[in-house]
């Protein structure tokens, strides 16, 4: 693995321009390898930097008069700013402690075009500020009348120009299989809810809990036990669906490897009939009631008997309420989680987890991830 960066990346191109797809390696260390290799310092400095950040005491100051005002917040973004944002609503609704059918919710950009919010407050995550359908929930809810922030790379892209607050995280992701671009959001989201409790996060101990989980041979020990499937299942429930949600789509632009994220209880339901054993399983427990254990024991247990290659991302604590044979194809384990409090701490440790596991898959059916594909013309002509 890459080692540990500490360096800081570059920040948003000068005059704002889209990202340009990355120059194609052969082989490893790809770019995506070196982005998972800084998170562990980018971490510390985005917390530290954001200690003393206007513009998240003006979002702070704008999520506590609409929760107070019973007005909606939402947060909204696509693809793996879409996630991020799954992210911080989660944070959100941990520390608000709003009463049920009053939650923070998450919309997909799109689907915020079919009913604008017309008060309260829209939070969008765009890393580069670039994305269509995110810049046009912006410009709709602000017309509509309500707030807008974004939080995003650099202040000069057309997605800051739209919103009344930005918050920038600094340093661009420079694979398109985005790492950074998924974890800063987040870290952002931390700061956020540490002020709404007016405390701090602790730098130092979430650079700890990054770099703990940055040690890439359990991942590679899954990738090897994943790598000849057809297609992967991924599950969580609460925050980790979060995770699993980020995972499937890093699979699958990253590693090529036909995924899909399901919530625990919906996989129960029907999905299991399609498995076969060349289907492959991945479980994300992190926390959560005493319920999620039972249901996830059922769905390995549904697995084995399938003859499918299963695993797992799980907390510490939870590893040894498996047994061995219920994950075959290994599993990662995630010390130390505690050190960060809240839902904070299984949202970082696991993205990490999940970023290395996908560039250890890339590695084991041998692709490189930060170029989507692109590469090849076919798969350029299609996202053009």
């Amino acid at each position: 693995m890459t080692r540990q960066v500490s360096a800081p990346l570059p920040g948003a191109p000068q005059p704002w321009a889209p990202s340009e797809m990355p120059t194609f390696r052969s082989r490893p260390p790809y770019v995506m390898s070196e982005m998972i290799a800084a998170e562990p310092a980018l971490a510390e400095r985005l917390i530290r930097r954001l200690a003393t950040d206007d513009a998240l005491e003006a979002l702070v100051t704008q999520v506590r008069e609409s929760a107070d005002a019973v007005r909606p917040i939402v947060t909204t973004g696509c693809g793996t700013s879409e996630h991020a944002a799954m992210g911080i609503a989660a944070l959100l609704n941990e520390a608000l402690g709003l009463p049920a059918g009053r939650e923070v919710r998450c919309v997909q950009a799109l689907e915020t075009l079919h009913r604008p919010l017309r008060n309260g407050l829209l939070i969008a995550v765009s890393h580069e500020g670039g994305t269509h359908a995110t810049n046009d929930a912006i410009r709709t809810a602000r017309d509509a009348g309500a707030q807008t922030a974004l939080i995003t790379v650099g202040g000069g892209s057309p997605g800051a120009g739209l919103a009344e607050l930005v918050i920038l995280t600094d340093e661009q992701d420079r694979s398109w299989c985005h790492t950074v671009g998924y974890l800063s959001p987040i870290l952002v989201g931390i700061a956020l809810v540490a002020r709404l409790a007016k405390s701090r996060p602790d730098a130092a101990a979430i650079h700890a809990l990054l770099n703990v989980s940055t040690d890439p041979r359990a991942a590679a020990a899954v990738a090897a036990g994943l790598a000849g499937v057809d297609s992967l299942m991924i599950i969580g429930s609460g925050a980790d669906y979060v995770t699993a949600r980020e995972l499937a789509l890093k699979v699958a632009e990253g590693a090529r490897l036909t995924a899909q994220a399901y919530e625990l209880e919906t996989i129960l339901h029907g999905h299991l009939a399609a498995a076969t054993r060349w289907t492959g399983l991945l479980a994300v427990l992190t926390g959560g009631p005493p319920p999620v254990m039972d249901r996830a024991r059922k769905v390995l247990a549904a697995a084995e008997a399938l003859g499918m290659p299963s695993a797992a991302i799980l907390a510490e604590t939870f590893d040894g309420a498996l047994a061995a044979n219920t994950t075959p194809a290994g599993r990662i384990v995630l010390p130390q989680i505690g050190r960060v409090p809240g839902l904070a701490g299984p949202l970082l440790a696991a993205a990490v987890a999940l970023q290395l596991l996908t560039e250890r898959l890339a590695r084991a059916r041998g692709v490189n991830p930060d170029t989507l594909g692109r590469e090849d013309a076919t798969q350029a002509m299609a996202h053009s």
